[in-house]
């Protein structure tokens, strides 16, 4: 049977509080690190997050910072810690792009940075067109991380990773700094069917399991661009989340 999923946002970043996109790979924030210490205490009282057999992450600072101090307690019981790029935002804004390798792997020791796709942290070259910033490219990424999943053996996973890529990409719904929902997986009736994701009553109808995130569902791939667009363009919709 395929895992339930419990999809986390990451904690507010210093490019969430200061609205400056061009902060590369940016940590969390004082207020990130308190979100955290509401996150950890919800998912310590949530009998699924208990079963937590597995953690993944995108390979970007605050997904690692908020994992590593919301979810420790699964970590010192012995949970796995893996880096996975599909997982990472969707921009190629510099707040979007993660550092190198070699540098997280030296900051954050206890993650297994082992199965990263190599092109990290490319996100606009043709090498990495797998994470460029098109409705295609990241509609297929996202499946691509739900089928490895899908697939895996433990019962339940923690995955922390970001707000546009799990609202626009993978879920359907709204998540703020720090907030999660859980999902299951839909039945599949045909080998071509697409992997998709019913979420619990219990973080549907209050809006996460923190209640923070707006109850509103979203249609997947809606504000997605058919081709990249502008990589000077500003702002923060466009579905770009940060």
């Amino acid at each position: 049977m395929p895992p339930t999923l419990i999809l986390v946002r990451h904690a507010q970043a210093r490019h969430n509080a200061e609205k400056d996109f061009s902060i590369p790979d940016p940590d969390l924030t004082e207020e990130g690190h308190g979100q955290c210490v509401d996150l950890r205490k919800s998912l310590i009282e949530n009998p699924l997050a208990q079963q937590a057999e597995n953690i993944v992450v995108s390979p970007l600072r605050r997904t690692i910072q908020t994992a590593l101090r919301s979810v420790d307690w699964l970590i010192e019981k012995g949970v796995k810690i893996e880096a996975d790029a599909d997982w990472q935002e969707n921009s190629d804004k510099q707040c979007d792009t993660g550092s190198s390798i070699d540098k997280l792997i030296e900051e954050f020791p206890m993650v297994d940075f082992s199965k990263v796709d190599p092109v990290f942290p490319d996100k606009t070259s043709p090498a990495g067109s797998r994470y460029h910033f098109t409705k295609p490219a990241l509609l297929a990424r996202a499946q691509a991380a739900l089928k490895k999943l899908c697939e895996r053996p433990e019962k339940v996973i923690v995955v922390v990773s970001h707000s546009a890529f799990l609202r626009l990409a993978v879920s359907g719904y709204w998540y703020f700094n720090a907030d999660y929902r859980i999902f299951d997986f839909a039945p599949m009736n045909n080998s071509g069917d697409l992997y998709r994701l019913e979420q619990h009553e219990s973080t549907r109808e209050k809006g996460g399991g923190l209640g923070r995130s707006w109850i509103d569902p979203i249609v997947l791939g809606s504000e997605l661009p058919e081709e990249d667009p502008d990589a000077n363009e500003s702002g923060n919709g466009n579905g770009r989340g940060y």
